[in-house]
């Protein structure tokens, strides 16, 4: 299947590259988070742009889903600022969930529910009239095949019918921002590929997205560009070709390793996801 990657502009470690003039969506500027002693995010910056698939690679642990709380106004951070769409999550909370979908990796789906009850419930949240609410969940059933199994209940679903489910309702109220961790965890190879089609395509109308991952062949395959994080610090940045290019490495995987291995407290074993197609 072809994804095609539009980005050809961006930032890979001391390279600089012309800036493209896409308006920003989002924003992170030296964020940092600590839990403690633990400090899970250090001063990490980067931006996504609209009509983009920005990746954020790392592997367990570096610190991918606490920035996506933060972005989302579900955590504060210690120091440092994040915009989402210019505005800070925390100075209009309500407005930011209408313009913002996001997608954890413990889908939360209410057990008892039908898709139709949760994706009208959601949209409801979201301030929608009843005839907006019905059209985008006609369109939704359609575009995402949730038609067989719209109306039953949300515990007896698949894993794959459980994660359309859960981007349906991540979607139902149009977002202008869509923020996604982990969307393919629990999916064979099929459902994975039918999910990554998807964002790309919320990408090429005009969408954000942020796509949070440690599927190294899901980055190569879906994503305009990368951001390389560990131990809360961002790596390297660029397209798969531009990282390639600043570690001097021959595949994605190998240019992971390098910008991880190189990072500050960076030499250990990597949980990451290493397919034949990337060796």
């Amino acid at each position: 299947m072809d994804y095609p990657n539009t980005a050809q502009r961006g930032t890979v470690l001391d390279m600089e590259i012309e800036p493209d003039s896409r308006p920003l969506a989002l924003r992170v500027d030296a964020l940092t988070r600590e839990f403690g002693d633990v400090r899970a995010v250090d001063e990490l910056s980067f931006h996504v742009e609209r009509g983009e698939v920005y990746g954020l690679l790392g592997p367990n642990g570096a610190g991918k889903t606490t920035t996506l709380r933060i972005l989302a106004g579900m955590m504060q951070p210690t120091s440092g600022s994040v915009e989402v769409l210019g505005t800070r999550p925390g100075d209009n909370l309500i407005e930011l969930r209408r313009r913002l979908g996001y997608l954890t990796a413990d889908t939360g789906l209410y057990a008892r529910l039908t898709p139709r009850e949760v994706l009208t419930f959601f949209a409801r949240v979201s301030g929608m009239s009843d005839s907006q609410v019905s059209y985008r969940i006609e369109r939704l059933k359609d575009e995402l095949g949730l038609g067989e199994f719209i109306d039953r209940r949300c515990e007896k679903l698949s894993s794959g019918q459980t994660q359309r489910t859960a981007i349906a309702r991540a979607l139902v109220h149009e977002p202008d921002v869509l923020i996604v961790d982990e969307p393919t965890a629990t999916l064979d190879v099929l459902a994975a590929q039918f999910i990554l089609k998807r964002l790309r395509t919320e990408a090429d109308s005009g969408k954000a997205v942020l796509l949070s991952t440690h599927h190294l062949s899901e980055a190569e395959l879906v994503c305009d560009r990368i951001g390389v994080i560990h131990r809360g610090r961002l790596c390297g940045e660029g397209t798969v070709s531009e990282l390639k290019q600043a570690t001097g490495a021959d595949s994605l995987t190998e240019a992971f390793l390098r910008l991880v291995t190189d990072a500050p407290d960076g030499a250990e074993t990597l949980p990451v996801e290493i397919t034949e197609a990337e060796t």
